[in-house]
């Protein structure tokens, strides 16, 4: 089975600080591999309060998209869950360059935790037992940040597209008849790299997935009832669009 677990759908520092919607990141199952994508603020807390359950002892892998807070504040203590609080070496901890550099987000005795730390490039792909995945492009964003495919048989079954300002053929690159689309942003503002509901739907015309999932929701979403947004999108584009939702639970069609 495949199936995607939303922890949180909170994105960006109001939303997340005020905890109008939970910002745990993505649980991902994927034929028995387990994935933690951004524990952002909370995670923790919202795998032990989840229903089912959700056991971090049992995650073999973190991916961190970016290092800003609202992705990157529970790594730490995810990273010490999934090891048994460092007294078990296991699991693959893969972030960009710039978290484990100058003023890192993963603090030093905890690196040694994890059995290996995988500095993700753009163009490449990892392996995570059963699970493929790869970062296709650097996204614009004010630190470094990569959206993530994952395939089966050679072929991209679930996009993620993180955090960054719209450009040139950035649909391009993420193909997955499943399209997870970060949207913090109702309408565009300039100087924030952020993706706007425009975005999305010039993204959506163009890729055609099988279904569109929107998360991430900043104030200007909230505001506008992502729910709301979602219909009205689906309706015009004649195209499956939902919203996500803080617990929410998406099973992966074989």
């Amino acid at each position: 089975m495949k199936k995607i677990k939303f922890l949180g759908t909170a994105g960006a520092r109001f939303v997340v600080a005020k905890q109008l919607r939970a910002s745990g990141g993505l649980w991902i199952e994927w034929e028995g591999t387990n994935l933690m994508v951004d524990p952002g603020p909370g995670t923790l807390v919202k795998c032990f309060s989840s229903k089912p359950r959700l056991d971090p002892a049992k995650i073999d892998a973190i991916i961190l998209t970016h290092r800003h807070i609202d992705h990157s504040t529970d790594i730490n203590v995810m990273i010490e869950a999934m090891t048994d609080g460092g007294f078990k070496k296991r699991g693959t901890v893969f972030v960009p360059q710039d978290a484990i550099e100058e003023d890192p987000v993963i603090l030093k005795y905890v690196r040694n935790h994890a059995e290996k730390i995988e500095i993700m490039k753009e163009g490449k792909e990892y392996k995570v037992d059963n699970i493929v995945f790869n970062t296709p492009i650097k996204h614009i964003h004010d630190v470094e940040t990569y959206g993530l495919n994952f395939k089966d048989k050679n072929k991209v079954i679930l996009s993620i597209m993180s955090d960054t300002l719209y450009f040139k053929d950035l649909e391009k690159f993420y193909p997955g008849e499943i399209l997870i689309i970060n949207v913090v942003r109702y309408e565009e503002k300039k100087k924030i790299k952020h993706l706007s509901i425009d975005d999305v739907e010039k993204i959506i015309i163009k890729n055609k997935p099988g279904i569109t999932i929107l998360t991430h929701f900043g104030m200007t979403m909230l505001k506008a009832n992502p729910y709301e947004v979602a219909k009205h999108l689906e309706e015009k584009l004649k195209m499956k669009v939902i919203a996500a939702y803080d617990g929410m639970s998406y099973i992966i069609e074989e």
